[in-house]
């Protein structure tokens, strides 16, 4: 069963802000609760193509992956995704601007296989969750 879950947030910050912020890498722990590490596996600056290394605590297990750009329009339109492990993901973050503001929107979505198969829903609810979470840290730090 696909898994797609799209979530979003208003900041009061200027569309360039949130999506420079969001869209760097190196700044993904900073507003992502699950993140704990990010590495460059190809050398910045961020292009599509560019890959990069993710260390995530998900309920309550260790995920290593490695996500690929796919595009890349900054300030509009930010997509990657991985291949690896039981739950390959494409994550998408797009942004617009909103009366005193910018709209940022947050999606996952995948195809789980094995055992992440039959979990499928709950795993949905768990990453809107997390998502809003993220979204709300991402405000946080961004409207301080």
């Amino acid at each position: 069963m696909p898994v797609d879950v799209q979530t979003s947030i208003d900041i009061r910050r200027p569309r360039e802000v949130v999506a420079s912020f969001a869209a760097d890498p190196d700044n993904a722990t900073a507003w992502y609760v699950n993140i704990r590490t990010v590495e460059w596996v190809t050398p910045p600056p961020l292009a599509v193509g560019s890959q990069i290394a993710f260390v995530a605590q998900f309920l309550g297990r260790r995920i290593a992956y490695t996500y690929t750009v796919r595009e890349h329009v900054p300030g509009v339109r930010f997509v990657m995704s991985t291949q690896q492990g039981p739950f390959p993901m494409e994550t998408t973050y797009q942004w617009e601007d909103v009366a005193g503001g910018t709209r940022m929107s947050l999606r996952n979505r995948g195809v789980p296989s094995g055992f992440s198969k039959v979990t499928g829903p709950a795993m949905a609810a768990a990453i809107r969750r997390a998502n809003t979470k993220d979204l709300e840290r991402l405000k946080s730090v961004l409207e301080a």
